[in-house]
């Protein structure tokens, strides 16, 4: 099954679209901009990941959630 496609505009600078245009052929522009934006996106993403996983085994934060449970375990917001 094929992936759906979305059509999005997004500006650049004069300079590059020129050089896009001139080292490009026309047909392949869409895909080759996919597998860079695909690139830059998995990138970021694996950075937040690692980011995310090391403040979830940062014993710091294991410590100050821990000292949230037991003052506010008795909140009465069980049942919200």
């Amino acid at each position: 099954m094929a992936s759906k496609v979305a059509k999005v505009m997004f500006s650049l600078p004069d300079q590059l679209v020129m050089r896009m245009k001139a080292a490009i052929p026309q047909r392949e522009r869409s895909k080759v901009l996919a597998g860079l934006l695909e690139k830059e996106v998995c990138a970021r993403e694996k950075s937040l990941y690692l980011c995310a996983k090391e403040l979830e085994e940062s014993q710091g934060l294991k410590k100050e959630m821990a000292n949230w449970i037991n003052e506010f375990n008795q909140d009465g917001l069980d049942h919200v």
